[in-house]
């Protein structure tokens, strides 16, 4: 099977900072083709903190140059009506018209699904917002702006780390309120393309962070059968970290049938025999004075690696806790060719990007191998493909989208 199994989609995205940029990167990824609209500055995420300094001299946000691997970008002043024209042009030519505005600022400008629609009944519309679009009945919080903390924060996921009345740490998860919704909305617009399949016709797919991160979180269950997410590790088994040599390694025991593996790799036998070991609330009421010391006195003179990789040999689900660098040297990043590395002219170190998590294979073909998409094309610059879109997309004179230009329509 084709990596670029996405191949001949297109998708016209008005978007900016992570969530949606994060959604069109994977489909780009895919083998889309992805034209991002920016304002004539450059979208929000061009100007955050920290910054790259691009080969052209430009600083460019951090949060831009990992979310828009092998995208087309044009710059165009969607507040002119000439703008908006030719949003609606382009989107006429599409597959896919995307954008992750606060509620109702789509509309306003002329290019919200009803007026995309007029224009090309095929298209899948994909909104992106803290809050949802939906307006039967709307939320109460439709206007609210929103960043990935509030919709973590909103969801419970900082339960989990609470400690007592201590302030929870935020953003403890990276970007999950802007990556998690992404994912549902590569779902939901994949889910939408399928259904075209059948109907020819196109559809609003809507996804609200808030109700993504509910989901993810998962605190709303685990309240409901009396489970208080900061002990929601506390009594199902082995479930905690364990220092070795050089940092911290994992082990998961949820089973009684699995403790014998552990007694077996770090070489404590006595432990099945010890009554009070018998079980997993025995686990839990005995691991800091018992299964820690032992555990960890066994991974003394050990790596975190070390220490995890004898524990797997023995069938133990165990893994170190990896930094940055830790990742980019695992064997495993390595092989698959997760994370992109770009050398940037000026900058000593290197930039990297994780790239496209999915494989495909050939059911059927043991021997069926991948096929290798390659590195993709790096973060654009700002309106760098202008004139192609224009010209080549729209039929658009040279002069014409000179013209454009000198108006401050596009850029």
């Amino acid at each position: 099977m084709s990596a670029q199994p996405l191949a001949g989609l297109r998708v016209l995205s008005a978007e900016q900072m992570i969530s949606l940029p994060h959604a069109t990167q994977l489909l780009s990824l895919l083998g889309a083709e992805v034209l991002k609209v920016e304002p004539l500055a450059g979208e929000s995420g061009r100007h955050g903190r920290p910054t790259v300094l691009g080969d052209d001299g430009v600083e460019t946000g951090s949060t831009f140059v990992r979310n828009n691997l092998g995208k087309s970008t044009i710059s165009i002043d969607l507040k002119s009506e000439r703008g908006r024209d030719l949003f609606l042009d382009l989107a006429s030519r599409v597959d896919v018209v995307a954008e992750n505005f606060r509620p109702g600022t789509a509309d306003k400008l002329g290019i919200g699904f009803a007026a995309v629609r007029k224009r090309n009944r095929a298209a899948i519309y994909l909104s992106i917002s803290g809050f949802g679009n939906r307006d039967d009945p709307p939320s109460p919080y439709r206007e609210r702006a929103a960043y990935a903390p509030v919709v973590e924060a909103m969801a419970g996921l900082y339960e989990y780390a609470r400690d007592d009345d201590g302030p929870p740490r935020l953003a403890s998860a990276g970007a999950l309120g802007d990556t998690g919704p992404a994912l549902y909305s590569v779902i939901g617009l994949l889910s939408a393309l399928h259904e075209r399949t059948r109907t020819g016709e196109g559809c609003h797919v809507d996804v609200a962070m808030y109700d993504s991160m509910i989901a993810i979180a998962d605190v709303v269950h685990l309240a409901s059968v009396g489970v208080d997410p900061s002990r929601a590790t506390r009594g199902i088994g082995i479930l905690d970290s364990f220092r070795a040599d050089d940092g911290w390694f994992t082990i998961e025991i949820v089973r009684e049938l699995q403790f014998p593996r552990l007694c077996e790799a770090i070489g404590r036998p006595e432990w099945l025999a010890d009554a009070r070991l018998a079980t997993r609330a025995g686990w839990a009421e005995h691991l800091e004075t018992l299964i820690r010391p032992g555990i960890e006195s066994w991974a003394q003179g050990r790596t975190k690696g070390e220490a995890a990789t004898e524990l797997a040999r023995h069938g133990v689900a165990a893994g170190p806790v990896n930094t940055a660098e830790d990742i980019m040297q695992d064997p495993h990043v390595l092989a698959r060719g997760l994370v992109h590395r770009f050398e940037v002219e000026g900058r000593e170190a290197p930039v990297d990007v994780v790239g496209n998590p999915l494989h495909f294979s050939n059911a059927g073909s043991g021997d069926a191998r991948v096929d290798a998409p390659g590195e993709p094309p790096r973060w654009p610059r700002i309106g760098g493909q202008t004139e192609r879109v224009l010209e080549g997309w729209l039929g658009l004179s040279p002069d014409e989208v000179t013209s454009l230009k000198k108006e401050g329509i596009v850029g």
